[in-house]
């Protein structure tokens, strides 16, 4: 999420597709929010006022599966990535540090420039 302000380009064009494009969607798990804020502030504000980004609000789900990893913004975003209803084919991660990933069971898109 930080790298939504730092002028990362496939940030960029992630949040462009998902305002412009049907069916392109960018969800942004409030734990990892909230993490992006404390390393940037103004991060949520900024990523806040953008259109065609979904907030994922920290849900009893998301909650429990707080403990099973290091950071509660790890936690929520894999909880996110996970296979639902909605989005049977669960979702990706875009991520500036794509190392925080290795292991687990989730896609990763890998922002670094």
């Amino acid at each position: 999420m930080t790298a939504a302000g730092t002028g990362n380009v496939l940030a960029s064009r992630l949040i462009h597709r998902a305002h412009a494009e049907v069916g392109w969607y960018l969800y942004a798990p409030a734990c990892a929010l909230v993490e992006a804020d404390r390393a940037r502030p103004g991060t949520a504000e900024h990523l806040a006022s953008l259109p065609g980004i979904t907030f994922l609000s920290l849900d009893l789900p998301a909650a429990l599966a707080v403990a099973q990893h290091a950071t509660w913004a790890q936690a929520h975003a894999h909880h996110a990535a996970q296979p639902t209803a909605e989005r049977p084919d669960g979702a990706i991660i875009a991520t500036t540090v794509p190392t925080r990933w290795v292991g687990e069971l989730v896609r990763v898109l890998d922002l670094s420039p």
